[in-house]
């Protein structure tokens, strides 16, 4: 088992993107710049797309102007076609995380494609972005299942990360969309796609929707996953998959990594702090638990 875990912060944009409470720029900018101070070094901090879908986005390009500067820290923009892609790119985004979908369905219902269109339109994004000097990574989004279809079959989603592999993405993320993966498949998952794509570095992006986020986290280190999405709090989920709410808290993840001798460099009594900060801003209890029970072992003053 890895004995360091790169973790990714995902509640700027998939945190809040289906809340009913849209945010302030000045309020999306201080999530994100909590986020870094508590250790995190790569944040997922909006989306290019159409604001009419995911009004929670409209103001992408303010949000990345606010936080220019800052050296330390990554900030990832999630796209989903070539439009996206430029305006990604003219916000001066450090990376762009690219989203394919593993079935017609719903690949259809977010991105307006089919499964394949989706893969060949990355390819083309891939390989601009290659020229252009800007990192780009994939995701593979509904890699464990789908509301619409089903099972999905992992040879599918192996065979999709291996063309995704073609221009050499910087990462290639695994994502559990609708929270549906059970550990056994997760670490099947990551290994295929590991022996099929050798060079590229992995990522998951899970879900808590059926109370497996966490086992399947400890599942995907066991497979000597590189990076693991989170959010602060548990906010989240994505408003084109029914029932897809929820993704794993950033603050239950580092405490179980650190009860089991894993490092990830993020300070866990910030994040509650900036759990209890987002919730408060969002009208909502966050359903991470640690903020509830507390970290273990704790610090009692004495009687």
């Amino acid at each position: 088992m890895k004995k360091f875990v790169n973790l990714v912060e995902v509640g700027p944009r998939d945190g809040i993107q289906s809340e009913p409470t849209i945010l302030s720029t000045e309020d999306k900018i201080e999530f994100i710049l909590r986020a870094h101070s508590s250790g995190i070094n790569r944040i997922e901090v909006t989306s290019f797309v159409n604001p009419k879908r995911v009004p929670q986005m409209a103001d992408a390009v303010e949000v990345l102007e606010g936080i220019q500067g800052n050296k330390n820290c990554s900030f990832i923009g999630l796209i989903l076609n070539m439009k996206g892609y430029e305006r990604a790119k003219d916000a001066k985004v450090n990376e762009v995380g690219y989203a394919v979908v593993a079935t017609d369905t719903f690949a259809t219902k977010n991105q307006g494609m089919t499964s394949d269109e989706t893969v060949a339109s990355w390819i083309e994004v891939g390989k601009l972005a290659k020229k252009d000097g800007v990192k780009a990574g994939v995701t593979i989004g509904a890699s464990f299942g789908c509301p619409f279809e089903g099972e999905v079959p992992q040879h599918r989603v192996v065979e999709m990360a291996k063309r995704c592999a073609e221009v050499d993405p910087v990462e290639i993320a695994l994502a559990d969309t609708i929270g549906c993966a059970d550990p056994s498949s997760v670490s099947s998952l990551i290994s295929l796609v590991k022996e099929a794509v050798p060079n590229i570095p992995i990522r998951v992006h899970l879900h808590n929707t059926r109370n497996t986020g966490l086992a399947n986290a400890y599942a995907a280190v066991q497979a000597g996953v590189d990076y693991i999405d989170a959010s602060t709090g548990g906010i989240g989920g994505c408003p084109f998959a029914p029932r897809a709410t929820g993704n794993i808290p950033m603050e239950d993840l580092v405490y179980m990594l650190n009860r089991m001798g894993v490092e990830t460099n993020v300070d866990i009594n910030k994040v509650i702090e900036n759990a209890e900060w987002i919730g408060d801003r969002l009208g909502v209890q966050v359903p991470a638990m640690l903020g509830k029970a507390g970290v273990f072992p704790a610090v009692a003053s004495a009687a």
